[in-house]
């Protein structure tokens, strides 16, 4: 609990010393394909719809041995309101699968809960680009297409969420059962040629007796305004599981607001080894509208308007013709 209100306070000092305009774009900004979550929210009054079924294979071959076969799938939804740099969002893992242990009458064990369900927020609390405009150098061809070290200082987000964990979970600690916290920081740097670079360090359960740390780089690449690959690795550390995936995969934007997706999941381990294939998509509500300022009738422009008028009094009465006797 110490961590947890180290965490709020430190979103606390953040919010209130740090403001940021989350980038709202034209077309979906998914966090799929992969498991990263973007620094960016999806802007104000918009609804993102995430899902991912997959199948899944896992094989121990320590003691105990065991196969796990099933599937399952990943879900979230977003949506931004209040400011372009806040969403709320609510994200899961459902799995279903058999669990074997063989001997000389195979043991089966069937499993079917959420291997996580949360909801949370988050605020964009630093964007580089913010109020910064890249004007073009008129004189120099290569000056403009040359490399910018201003692209490593990356956007950053805080995320905060509960976590609900339902009793008898399998995939879970046994003693693990209820609410439980979870915090974290994601970076983005948007470099040119089309690549993006995401870190997410998160502190999962905290509060109950499995408190897991974990860290995910993703870098996606995309070729050109429809097909996007990204290389992924993500690991996982608590007395409970431990592990260090790997995903490969793309992604193709079918229109503005729908996006599909793929991606392959494997480790090098063998406590258990685990291959999955995911088949994904993404579809936003967007109900978004950008804030239109309106210039108030200032002292500056009230001057203007006197001035013009004087100088329109002053041509009519030029135009003023008098009859002569």
């Amino acid at each position: 609990m110490k961590i947890l209100s180290k965490f709020i306070i430190s979103i606390a000092v953040f919010c209130i010393h740090n403001t940021a305009n989350a980038q709202y774009t034209d077309v979906i900004n998914s966090n799929r394909p992969g498991a990263s979550q973007s620094a960016f929210s999806v802007g104000t009054k918009v609804l993102q719809l995430e899902v991912g079924p997959y199948i899944i294979k896992e094989k121990r071959d320590l003691y105990p041995k065991y196969e796990v076969s099933g599937f399952g799938v990943d879900f979230a939804a977003h949506y931004g309101f209040w400011k372009e740099a806040f969403e709320l969002n609510v994200q899961g893992t459902f799995q279903n699968d058999t669990q074997t242990y063989p001997s000389l009458v195979d043991v089966k064990n069937e499993r079917a809960n959420f291997k996580n369900l949360n909801i949370g927020a988050k605020y964009l609390i630093y964007d580089p680009l913010k109020n910064k405009e890249d004007k073009p150098n008129l004189y120099s061809y290569f000056a403009n297409r040359g490399f910018k070290w201003s692209q490593f200082i990356p956007a950053v987000s805080v995320v905060a969420g509960i976590n609900y964990d339902t009793s008898d979970n399998s995939y879970v600690a046994p003693s693990v059962e209820g609410l439980s916290y979870k915090g974290g920081i994601i970076t983005q740097n948007n470099f040119s040629g089309g690549w993006v670079f995401i870190t997410n360090f998160m502190l999962d359960r905290i509060g109950s007796d499995q408190t897991d740390f974990q860290y995910i780089l993703t870098l996606t690449h995309s070729f050109n305004p429809k097909w996007v690959v990204f290389g992924e690795t993500q690991a996982i550390k608590s007395d409970f599981y431990a592990d260090n995936l790997f995903r490969f995969g793309g992604g193709y934007l079918l229109n503005k607001n729908l996006q599909l997706d793929t991606a392959l999941t494997f480790n090098t381990k063998n406590t258990p080894s685990v291959l999955s294939l995911n088949f994904g998509a993404s579809y936003r509500l967007d109900r978004h509208k950008d804030k239109i300022k309106i210039d108030n009738d200032t002292s500056t422009n009230k001057r203007d308007k006197r001035k013009l008028l004087k100088k329109n009094r002053g041509k009519r009465k030029k135009n003023i013709k008098f009859d002569e006797d």
